[in-house]
């Protein structure tokens, strides 16, 4: 859409993790009239509070950012509120942007709506080819729910929303918490405080042999605002970098990074999620230009940085 430094952007979830380098990406762009609703007085569950939010800030375009979100534990610990969370909000915020007449909704899906045996690398036209990986069904279908909603809501009512699949995302201001992070953090903040307690071994979940595709946080975000600015179609579009790593291969990258001289012992019985993830990443470059710029080797040391520099 042409003239979106004009436009009124609502940016859910934008003091989230990915959420505040998007806001960063704007702000850089020179977007002035952008609204983050903080979650103290907006919860995007309630209804009510979406129209309010749409009556009080009357937006031309919704970015929506907002998740319920966490690593395998705590998808398999709440699958029911990771389920109704993303679906009510998304629908809500969704139909009540098509009741004001918003000009543009973003709506960002997940890797996890993928089918578990997908062929690598997922294209956007293998998202129906079966069922998601279990542990993550419930916030991968909520997620894909939106995909659905977008598309129907686009031939019955010329309503112009976009849907977006971004990889694992990781960066400085992850989740570092063990509780409900997902592989990268959890990994990074195992291995140093390892490296401090001087422990001999460190236990990893899995076998190590699935693979994942690990998209930095800030060329996520530039996704995110080259796709807000130049497209307006109804397939799905994946943004990633393209690359295939074994968890085996992360788990040594981290190692390395951090320093830690000791043992790794994997822990067969806890699960490993989907066996393998990459994406295939040119329908976002060919339609918006899109190309993730960022090393996972780079991206790890700053990551790695961030987090011990926030410990001091």
């Amino acid at each position: 859409m042409s003239g979106l430094k004009n436009k009124k952007i609502v940016v859910t979830g934008g003091r989230g993790f990915l959420g505040k380098f998007v806001v960063k990406k704007l702000a850089e762009r020179q977007y002035k009239n952008v609204f983050i609703p903080e979650i103290e007085k907006y919860d995007l569950r309630d209804l009510d509070t979406i129209k309010r939010l749409y009556s009080e800030t009357k937006p031309d375009v919704i970015i929506h950012l907002a998740a319920t979100i966490g690593g395998i534990g705590a998808n398999i610990e709440n699958p029911g509120s990771f389920f109704y969370d993303n679906l009510v909000m998304g629908v809500h915020l969704m139909e009540e942007a098509r009741l004001n007449n918003v000009e543009k909704f973003v709506a960002l899906g997940t890797i996890c709506a993928y089918p578990k045996m997908t062929p690598v690398p997922f294209k956007e036209e293998d998202l129906w080819e079966g069922y998601p990986e279990e542990t993550n069904a419930p916030y991968g279908l909520a997620k894909k729910m939106l995909l659905v909603q977008s598309q129907a809501y686009r031939q019955q009512y010329g309503f112009n929303s976009i849907f977006l699949l971004p990889v694992n995302l990781y960066g400085p201001g992850d989740n570092f918490d063990p509780r409900s992070s997902h592989v990268m953090p959890a990994l990074i903040k195992k291995f140093y405080e390892a490296k401090v307690n001087k422990l001999p071994e460190v236990i990893v979940w899995g076998t190590g042999r699935a693979t994942r595709e690990f998209l930095y946080v800030e060329d996520c975000a530039e996704g995110i605002v080259l796709a807000t600015e130049k497209y307006d179609k109804s397939d799905p579009v994946n943004l990633g970098i393209g690359v295939e790593t074994p968890v085996r291969d992360l788990v040594e990258k981290i190692k390395q990074v951090i320093g830690y001289d000791g043992k790794i012992i994997w822990d067969a019985t806890k699960p490993d999620g989907q066996p393998r993830r990459c994406i295939d990443t040119s329908r976002a470059e060919k339609e918006f230009g899109f190309k993730a710029v960022t090393t996972l080797d780079d991206g790890l040391k700053k990551t790695t940085d961030w987090y011990i520099d926030s410990l001091k």
